[in-house]
């Protein structure tokens, strides 16, 4: 009998801190928030008698535990001061071990793999601190207080001869196997590709329990790694129908009653420029000669804003999107094809809805005058980049005098940018080839030329004036008016002195005095490199000390740019925020009020990070691609540089195609390395051979793995 009192108390102590794990998640959503337990209750759905007497039980765990406390008699808040704990978001590595990213903590929190407890990554934790062996503060978690997510892509592995089977998570930063019982494979199959969904973790248990949900199709194969990758980031490859049915209702005449509204510039001379393979065209500019010299000249970008209305739910899977993503073949758009590609899409000989920023400028690109707001426009032409740079470079061909004007002015607002503090980094992008069954047969890089600059000036050019036009008055003062900017924060001193410090190895100076100088050092250093062994080693480290651009209703500037205020306008097809952009745009042209700040901010806080979900799944896919590319050159020699150093190993990246592979310190059998993060180096403990970020090496390809998206090279000596 004892026994038997034992395992009831303790399965019930089990409850009780599932319950106060359930207030805790309550709780904290608002934790500067009084709650009484009947509040509590009615939170986490424990409304009969029976269950709100379990509520105060653990109410009364959490407060003797110091989790809350108790303001007066029945009255609870989260206790934010209890000594040693802090909350934040976990970071795993591939090694298990995590880091906690605390706001307001300038380091992380290292968390020990045995330490990690039930937490995921991404998931917000509540943690415990302490110094390690009077070493660096670490932390173990105390609970999970919020899931990021439940459901995840994996294999299906069946155990022989039982009824229960495993999903192996394709992300190695999934520290756990998912333990699928009988009953809940679906139509899966051992080895199948999958998306499972997490449904509980009970307190003691090894794995989390789930059940599979869909099956993705067989590991490796080209569809199924592509939607893998998109599942994996939680991006929704297809539009529900009601959104499609909206779409296709929406009336797409251009009506007398609708242009009488707005300004016709349907007979100005008006073309785009867009990549070979766009369909989705978002931006025109329209050029013409006006008597007193000068150049009239439009940036019209597509009125998504009279289309896409606030409430519906077209608008509403647009905002959960907030991005269009582009994977290496193909696009997944924010809004239906209906919209992207046809409707808003300026296209050729079609008269389109447009909002617009007209500027007056002269022949040193100094602007006289300026105006904002809705038009009409008729594009003459669609050109391509190679076909406008043919236009630049030959001064021949259709429209050339108005492409060499636009070309000359935009050299002059470019060299005007960059002298004024704009950091110019001219990064090439890998492209594929591809055949008809998606198969890479080719690489290639898009080098930024003339043309792309040209268009990128214009549109920089509106996006500040826009933003400064609802942020400052006539006379230059601030009018407080809430806004959607695009900022970027100045970089990490911290970064910028370990940047000097290591280029200065290398004869290369930095000065750090002030925000100006830094950038022209930056800009001087990425010159002086150019060419040079070292380029590509800098230009990375450069790169990392930059912060993150994110949008913000707090105008800090636009660092790299050199801008104090910034937004984007010039792609509503394709970003929610220049949708908001546009709306606020118009809002105050009507005289409107400013609007309430924390909701805008929280709309650019999910953009931001849609944004970086969008960017990590086109990483992903450009990654699977040249593995998929370096498959046909297994066993070949290829030279290389050191692109990426860490404690297990580096990366080297093969220039000629941009594959990346990583080099195991475990497979360097001369000699015993150790890790060097100061100067980006692994060094040989007895013969004191060097790997150094930016070292050129000879490699041999030895495994393509498709479904970890993972090259391994090794060194040819």
């Amino acid at each position: 009998m004892p026994k038997k009192r034992k395992y009831i108390s303790q399965k019930n102590d089990h409850k009780l801190q599932e319950i106060g794990r359930l207030i805790l998640r309550f709780m904290n959503e608002n934790s500067t928030k009084i709650y009484n337990y009947k509040q509590i209750a009615d939170g986490i759905d424990y409304k009969n008698p029976r269950q709100r007497e379990l509520v105060i039980q653990a109410l009364h765990k959490l407060q003797a535990s110091e989790r809350i406390k108790e303001t007066e008699k029945g009255k609870y808040i989260v206790n934010l001061n209890i000594k040693g704990t802090l909350t934040g978001i976990i970071d795993f590595n591939q090694s298990g071990n995590a880091y906690v990213n605390v706001e307001g903590l300038d380091d992380d929190i290292f968390i020990h793999s045995k330490n990690v407890k039930d937490a995921l990554q991404g998931d917000k934790v509540l943690i415990v601190t302490y110094t390690y062996k009077g070493k660096k503060l670490e932390g173990s978690v105390l609970e999970v207080l919020e899931r990021t997510r439940t459901e995840f892509v994996g294999t299906l592995q069946v155990v022989p001869h039982k009824d229960f089977g495993f999903v192996v998570c394709d992300k190695k930063t999934i520290n756990t196997d998912i333990f699928i019982p009988k009953g809940k494979f679906g139509v899966a199959e051992d080895g199948d590709k999958v998306i499972v969904k997490m449904t509980e973790w009970k307190p003691g248990d090894k794995n989390p329990e789930g059940e599979i949900i869909q099956v993705l199709g067989a590991p490796g194969e080209h569809e199924t790694e592509i939607h893998s990758i998109l599942a994996e980031y939680g991006l929704p490859y297809e539009f529900p129908e009601e959104v499609e049915r909206d779409a296709d209702k929406i009336d797409r005449s251009i009506s007398d009653e609708e242009v009488a509204k707005r300004w016709d510039m349907r007979g100005i001379t008006t073309f785009t420029i867009d990549p070979k393979d766009a369909k989705d065209f978002d931006d025109a500019l329209s050029i013409r000669k006006l008597e007193n010299g000068n150049w009239e000249i439009g940036v019209h970008i597509a009125d998504v804003s009279h289309y896409v209305v606030p409430g519906t739910i077209l608008d509403d899977e647009a905002y959960q999107r907030a991005t269009s993503v582009y994977l290496v073949d193909r696009v997944v758009p924010m809004l239906p094809e209906v919209l992207s590609n046809d409707v808003c899409s300026l296209r050729p000989h079609e008269d389109k809805f447009t909002f617009s920023a007209v500027f007056e400028l002269n022949d040193n690109a100094e602007i006289k005058k300026q105006w904002f707001g809705r038009t009409v426009i008729h594009s003459d032409r669609r050109f391509t980049y190679e076909e406008a740079q043919e236009r630049i470079e030959t001064k021949q061909g259709d429209l050339q005098e108005e492409i060499n004007v636009l070309d000359r002015l935009a050299k002059i607002m470019r060299a005007e940018r960059i002298r004024k503090g704009a950091i110019t980094f001219d990064r090439s992008e890998v492209r594929f080839n591809l055949d008809e069954n998606n198969e890479p047969i080719g690489v290639y890089f898009k080098i930024s030329k003339d043309s792309n600059h040209l268009i990128e000036e214009f549109m920089l050019l509106a996006n500040k004036k826009v933003s400064e036009f609802i942020s400052l008055n006539k006379k230059g003062d601030v009018t407080q008016n809430t806004f959607i900017y695009r900022v970027h924060d100045d970089p990490d001193p911290a970064k910028l002195e370990s940047l000097r410090d290591f280029v200065s190895t290398f004869g290369y100076k930095m000065n750090l005095a002030n925000t100006k100088k830094v950038a022209e050092s930056l800009n001087k250093l990425l010159h002086d490199v150019k060419g040079k062994g070292e380029e590509n080693m800098i230009e990375t480290l450069a790169m990392r000390s930059m912060s993150k651009a994110v949008y913000s209703t707090e105008p800090i500037g636009h660092y790299g740019l050199g801008f104090e205020y910034y937004t984007h306008f010039t792609s509503p097809i394709r970003r929610y925020p220049d949708l908001i952009a546009h709306r606020l745009l118009q809002h105050y042209l009507d005289g409107g009020k400013s609007p309430n700040k924390a909701d805008l901010e929280e709309k650019a806080k999910h953009c931001s990070s849609m944004e970086r979900l969008a960017a990590d799944a086109e990483r992903d896919s450009i990654k699977f691609m040249q593995v998929k590319f370096m498959e046909k050159h297994l066993g070949e020699t290829f030279n290389g540089v050191i692109s990426g150093v860490a404690e297990f190993g580096f990366w080297v990246e093969i220039p000629e195609n941009g594959a990346e592979g990583l080099i195991k310190l475990r497979d360097l059998v001369d000699d015993s390395y150790m890790f060097d993060a100061k100067t980006h180096a692994v060094y040989g403990m007895r013969h004191g051979k060097k790997y150094q970020l930016g070292d050129q090496v000879q490699i041999k390809v030895v495994k393509a793995n498709l479904i970890q998206k993972q090259l391994d090279f090794k060194i040819v000596e």
